[in-house]
């Protein structure tokens, strides 16, 4: 009888060695996969590219934006290139493939958003891009008067799922289930005014005794300054803080804050619906929905909740005379399966935010904004470049 299957095998043999090739291979492949799984479930970097948030957060600051606060969400495109979000650096292809899409999940939290704070979302607009126009919304450009077939005709045309959409950051006022509106540039959320402080960029048009003022010193305190066709006359952005220092100038013959009228009607303003006399300091009182809440299905909601219901929560729904028809069947009301969030952004006057878009669904939310850990100053020189005070400041 042969006996050699019993035998065991000699570990003794010498393991071969990987090449170099191989080495630096597994190295790379370890450190992208440890890489994008913190960066998916744990923390990620993010830059502020406009100043929409002024002056909380400037131009050139990087952030660290958690998701463990608010619980990491699963991804929903799951197939894409690592480290890219919609599109890829250089080539400019898309970056991800749709052909496999997941439904919304997001793991357990530390904790809920709260009013105040600072949050990264994926711009609920953004389903729908202008790739040659990206840095404008769609929606937007025919609420100004575009004719939807020329847009089509000038540009290419895509949608993106949720997790792909451009991220937004701004300040989330109100949570679910809160009444907000604005009167006179005032925030009231429940009843509550809610004034910015220490922070909020707001605009002010200041006319100077004499035309003998150095407006370099103004600057230095802070203000961004536009000289305007009046005499003496200039637009200041600042913050309230900066603006009551600014009265104290004996130089200062007056400052008006720059308001649009009550009243005034804005098309551009949500829910774009000109039986609403809202515009971008008077607007409201407007309900932001929460799970469960139930709303009518009539005229007076349909234009502040229809996009929520048709397409955030990804039901059908059309008009047939006076009648709804939600999902194949006649509805007089509805009730929200997701919470909303209202987000503006401090500069009040220079932001793009839920005044002209609306609401914010639970699945678009990236994460909470943690701490600033660089902020560059492009129009520094040298080592000046870099807001040292800046450097590993918290948000607030």
């Amino acid at each position: 009888m042969n006996w050699k299957f019993w035998q065991k095998k000699n570990t003794n043999e010498p393991k071969k060695k990987k090449s170099k090739g191989r080495e630096w291979a597994d190295a790379i492949i370890f450190a992208v996969v440890a890489a994008t799984i913190i960066r998916v479930f744990f923390i990620e970097a993010y830059t502020i590219p406009s100043g929409s948030m002024e002056r909380s957060l400037l131009v050139g600051d990087f952030l660290f934006v958690s998701k463990v606060n608010y619980g990491a969400r699963i991804p929903m495109t799951p197939v894409a290139f690592p480290f890219a979000h919609h599109t890829m650096p250089l080539i400019g292809t898309k970056a991800y493939w749709d052909g496999i899409e997941w439904k919304y999940r997001r793991l357990p939290g530390f904790q809920d958003i709260k009013r105040n704070d600072v949050v990264v979302f994926n711009f609920p607009e953004g389903d729908t891009v202008a790739l040659e126009a990206q840095d404008d919304n769609y929606y937007q450009m025919q609420l100004r008067g575009e004719d939807r077939k020329s847009i089509w005709s000038r540009y290419t045309i895509v949608s993106r799922p949720v997790d792909k959409r451009e991220n937004f950051i701004k300040r989330c006022i109100a949570i679910a289930g809160d009444t907000v509106s604005m009167e006179n540039g005032l925030v009231t959320v429940n009843g509550k005014k809610e004034p910015l402080v220490g922070t909020g960029w707001f605009s002010y048009t200041v006319e100077f005794k004499t035309a003998e003022v150095n407006i370099k010193l103004f600057e230095d305190m802070g203000f961004k300054t536009m000289p305007l066709a009046l005499p003496n006359t200039y637009q200041f952005d600042g913050t309230p803080d900066m603006v009551k220092e600014l009265k104290k100038s004996e130089y200062v013959k007056s400052v008006t804050e720059n308001l649009m009228p009550s009243g005034e009607y804005d098309p551009l303003i949500f829910p774009h619906d000109k039986n609403r006399h809202w515009n971008l300091d008077n607007y409201g009182p407007i309900v932001v929905p929460k799970k469960g809440m139930t709303v009518n299905l009539d005229s007076v909601n349909m234009p502040m909740y229809e996009r929520s219901i048709r397409i955030y929560e990804g039901n059908t729904l059309e008009k047939v005379g006076n009648d709804w028809i939600l999902n194949g069947k006649k509805a007089t009301t509805y009730t929200f399966k997701m919470n909303y969030y209202w987000m503006m952004g401090d500069n009040r006057h220079q932001s793009a935010d839920s005044r002209y878009w609306g609401f914010v669904p639970e699945d678009h939310i990236v994460g909470k904004a943690l701490f600033i850990w660089m902020s560059l100053d492009s129009e520094g020189s040298f080592l000046n470049k870099i807001r040292w005070s800046r450097i590993f400041k918290g948000i607030h």
